[in-house]
């Protein structure tokens, strides 16, 4: 399992309905904790939060963007 950090941008792994969160969901890690959890901001195209669960790292997926070479 990888570890996150903080602002790291992340995907959700899987749907989580108690969450309104669907697989796939762009999200924002803003709190790590000790026990491999994270607090992540999930918001709308207006950047309203939407969502604002702990998870853990098996339900996220780090987003990498590489710099396009010119």
């Amino acid at each position: 399992m990888e570890a996150f950090s903080l602002l790291d941008i992340v995907v959700a792994s899987t749907d989580l309905p108690a969450e309104k969160i669907r697989k796939g969901s762009l999200g924002t890690v803003v709190e790590t904790f000790d026990d491999a959890s994270y607090l992540v901001e999930f918001a709308d195209l207006d950047g309203v939060t939407s969502a604002l669960p702990v998870l853990t790292g098996n339900q996220l997926i780090k987003v990498y963007q590489e710099p396009v070479d010119a």
